[in-house]
């Protein structure tokens, strides 16, 4: 009997370690994502469904770009990574504050995007999430834009994350596109020798209440992040540091937001102005600023 029980504590130590170090080495891979890249976005739509002869694809898309990644949190269960775009005159260049990655280990609090700027709380188990990593991707205002659990997959070489979820339109398309609601966005993170690669195979989806969803078309994704010298990204790591109290200040704000868990509707204008119009204004700087811009989007259940 004593033998038995010490081969079991000998089994669940050996077990406990193996998941810590599986553990490390997704939050390595994670934190791979961090550093100044070129980047090079493709998106092509391949197949299309509407059965309209009128139906006008979006045309391809490629683009490039220099993007500082910066980390912003590095805890136990939490890697937070912020993205920067490095663009103009490179000896005198102009910084955007572009989207933001948090990344939760065994996350059990989800927004999931319900489409017309609206996020569905859900809850789920500890088992549901076991040994897995929450990506949250957020606006440039840090505001919600998706997120989805899975877990780090490390063999043969490869260091890949794949998760599908829904989201509002992207950037390239809200503007120009009214014929469909919801992208569900097949996304697959992949760490590469020099940089990473974010592979997406997205559905364009038309949603209505009672109603079965409707893809309209489908859409290829492939962008390509490519580490360069970070001496490159020197101006976007500077008005990083320069701005970083701000930004802490608004996501401290959003924190208190979705502590609240449950359902999220936000407000596409107030005074005519998208919120990261308000945000991105050089005077509001302090909380007691900050706190009510935030609130007056949060529409009231």
């Amino acid at each position: 009997m004593k033998n038995t029980i010490t081969t079991l504590i000998a089994f669940l130590m050996l077990v406990t370690l193996q998941a810590q170090s599986k553990k490390k080495q997704d939050a390595e891979a994670i934190k791979n994502m961090c550093g100044c890249f070129e980047v090079t976005f493709n998106f092509v739509e391949t197949f299309e469904y509407s059965g309209d002869s009128l139906y006008k694809p979006s045309h391809p898309e490629k683009s490039t770009a220099l993007e500082y990644a910066a980390l912003v949190i590095d805890e136990k269960n939490k890697v937070s990574i912020q993205h920067l775009l490095q663009v103009g005159n490179p000896s005198s260049p102009h910084i955007v504050k572009h989207w933001r990655q948090d990344w939760v280990f065994e996350n059990q609090d989800f927004y999931m995007y319900d489409g017309d700027n609206n996020w569905r709380y859900e809850q789920k188990s500890k088992d549901d999430v076991k040994g897995q990593w929450t990506q949250k991707v957020f606006q440039v205002d840090d505001s919600p834009r998706y997120e989805g659990s899975a877990t780090w997959v490390h063999v043969d070489g490869k260091s890949f994350w794949e998760n599908r979820t829904d989201a509002p339109l992207p950037r390239r398309e809200y503007t120009t596109r009214s014929d469909y609601n919801i992208t569900v966005r097949g996304n697959r993170q992949e760490i590469t020798d020099s940089g990473w690669i974010h592979d997406q195979d997205n559905d364009k989806v038309v949603r209505a209440s009672g109603e079965d969803d409707m893809i309209i078309a489908q859409e290829k994704g492939y962008n390509t992040y490519e580490r360069v010298d970070e001496s490159r990204c020197a101006a976007a790591a500077k008005w990083w540091k320069d701005h970083t109290i701000k930004w802490e200040l608004v996501r401290a704000k959003w924190d208190e937001v979705y502590g609240r868990n449950s359902d999220l509707s936000l407000e596409a204008k107030v005074d005519n102005k998208a919120l990261y119009k308000h945000l991105f204004d050089d005077a509001i700087t302090k909380q007691e600023q900050i706190n009510p811009v935030i609130e007056s989007f949060v529409k009231k259940p």
